[in-house]
């Protein structure tokens, strides 16, 4: 009787609901028809990015973006927009096999690094690099190997590393700043360019959509390792933190907060609030520190990349009757899939090897691998609004009208480094790295693709310079989150880390984007120069710029504890 009632609700509600099949022929009738939105195709990126730098909220920025996309397209009738927001483009993004894979791949690789973190596998590593940790040159050198070996996230970079090593450098008398510099200079740099590390489904995800979209023939993994020599920031920052350490060298406010350490054993500034109130509670919760449950985990996955590729791309070969060359078969292989064995495969032995030795039981080790995926989940959310982002700019024509309005305007060579400031610039008033490639990648890729048709070094550039640009004004950023989260685990005054590294951070991005982005926009060597000249640079400027830091840090001073 209830059921008959809500009858006439049901059919009124549906009758005023466009349906799905009328979704889809509108869908085909505004592909067919090809209606030129001119000026209004740029406004739902435009109106993501405005939102990002003023609200500082990624998700809200690209779904209002999204949104008034759907709006253009469904001529100004915002509940059919509203609707088709959710029900078309939310869940055609998702259900992109590709796309799907990439969720999945993303979300097994962060239940993996929960078991990872619980079992105390992390925690492991952080102590087989901290035995030899005797003197304040040696202790930080361990900070900067330990934040290498942490390449699989840069949360748990961040975390681990400024709470593992912070006892060891108060001690060695080393400036809560220095070890904040160090904690951050190894988090997103070296997390934004490991082969396997959370990074990778997002990074890969947005360059596979743009390449699909643009019908360029290139695997997206592979197209992720070739802009590895282009990520000039990554590379110089990682460098210039080795640097400063075996230099023992530094400039600017960060000298005068290592002088003080060393000479007055403050390891925090007079009046500084240490932002010590991070989450330790996976820390607290981790097993005995063992190193194997960490390491073989990540040797599985990438073992199981590997030789996933190797044997896709060799049957793929095959079956086209080609030349089975090690070039051949990793060009035709699907580094989607394989990636999603390795991801599944590296949980599934980060769960026995933590039941093997007894560091979890069954139901923390499940309770550990859900946690780790819930990790995941914002980078998730921000990949499927990125994609329905990329799909509504290709039904509004966005990267048509920019190609168009900037013509020849822009020089092709000058692609790599102007895309390189705007996402740095983005990336510092967002807070975002992540975000700032979302809203980027439909924009820039097609440009680069109609300057510079069949160029690969401007691509692989613009590709490069977007990644890399975003990781710069993240680096840079008082309102990033592993900047606060560095700040937090390292026990430092914010305010302190972000005017101490700022003008290291400032220093390495200039040498990137001069020795880097123009000279091999221009053509002027290969990557792997504009790296060696920019490590040169970096070089010189520590030497006739910085200056020793003297006092205290022997094995002697060690000895008693650095007072606060």
């Amino acid at each position: 009787m209830q059921l008959s009632r809500l009858a006439p609700v049901v059919a009124l509600a549906l009758a005023a609901t466009p349906s799905l099949a009328w979704a889809q022929e509108a869908a085909a009738a505004t592909e067919e028809a090809a209606p030129d939105f001119g000026f209004l195709s740029l406004l739902p990126p435009l109106l993501a990015i405005t939102l990002a730098l003023v609200l500082r909220q990624v998700l809200l920025a690209l779904g209002a973006g999204v949104w008034l996309g759907a709006l253009f397209v469904e001529v100004y009738h915002p509940v059919r927009a509203t609707l088709r927001a959710i029900d078309r483009y939310a869940v055609e993004a998702a259900a992109d096999s590709d796309h799907a894979a990439i969720l999945i791949f993303s979300l097994a690789l962060g239940g993996m690094i929960g078991v990872m973190t619980r079992a105390g596998g992390a925690s492991g590593i952080a102590q087989l690099v901290t035995r030899r940790a005797s003197d304040a040159p040696r202790g930080q050198l361990a900070t900067w190997f330990l934040g290498l070996l942490v390449f699989f996230d840069d949360y748990a970079n961040s975390l681990l590393v400024g709470s593992s090593m912070r006892p060891i450098t108060d001690r060695l008398r080393i400036s809560r700043e220095k070890l904040a510099f160090l904690v951050d200079a190894t988090a997103a740099p070296v997390s934004s360019i490991a082969l396997v590390s959370s990074w990778i489904g997002v990074e890969v995800g947005y360059i596979g959509e743009q390449l699909e979209a643009r019908n360029i023939d290139l695997d997206p993994y592979l197209a992720f390792l070739q802009t590895l020599p282009y990520r000039f920031y990554p590379w110089l920052m990682l460098f210039f933190g080795l640097l400063i350490v075996l230099s023992r060298r530094d400039f600017g406010a960060m000298r005068k907060a290592e002088e003080r350490a060393r000479a007055t054993g403050a390891v925090s500034r007079p009046g500084a609030r240490p932002a010590s109130d991070f989450d330790t509670s996976e820390l607290e919760k981790a097993a005995a520190p063992r190193a194997l449950l960490a390491i073989g985990p990540v040797v599985t996955v990438v073992a199981v990349a590997l030789v996933g590729m190797y044997f896709d791309g060799r049957a793929t070969v095959l079956e086209e009757g080609g030349e089975v060359t090690l070039r051949n078969v990793f060009g035709s292989a699907s580094s989607i899939k394989a990636l999603l064995w390795a991801a599944v495969s590296g949980g599934a032995v980060a769960i026995v090897l933590a039941l093997a030795t007894r560091a979890l039981k069954l139901t923390e080790a499940m309770d550990a691998w859900v946690d780790g995926m819930k990790s995941m989940l914002l980078a998730c959310v921000i990949l499927v609004l990125a994609w329905s982002l990329g799909r509504i700019c290709k039904e509004l024509h966005t990267a048509e009208y920019v190609i168009q309005l900037i013509g020849d305007g822009l020089l092709p060579s000058l692609l790599p480094a102007t895309v390189f400031v705007i996402a740095a610039a983005v990336s510092f008033a967002t807070g975002t790295s992540w975000g700032t490639m979302a809203i980027l990648f439909p924009l820039v890729i097609p440009l680069a693709d109609h300057l510079a048709p069949g160029e690969m070094h401007i691509l692989l550039g613009a590709i490069s310079s977007i990644l890399a640009g975003s990781v710069w004004g993240d680096h840079c950023s008082p309102i990033s989150d592993t900047t606060i989260m560095s700040s937090m685990a390292s026990s430092c005054d914010h305010v302190d880390h972000v005017r101490t590294q700022l003008p290291y951070a400032l220093s390495v991005g200039i040498v990137a984007l001069v020795f880097g982005e123009l000279g091999t926009g221009f053509g002027l060597y290969p990557a792997w120069v504009g790296l060696l000249l920019g490590a040169a640079a970096l070089a010189a400027l520590v030497f006739f710029v910085g200056k020793p830091v003297d006092g205290p840090g022997s094995e002697a001073a060690a000895a008693e504890p650095a007072p606060e």
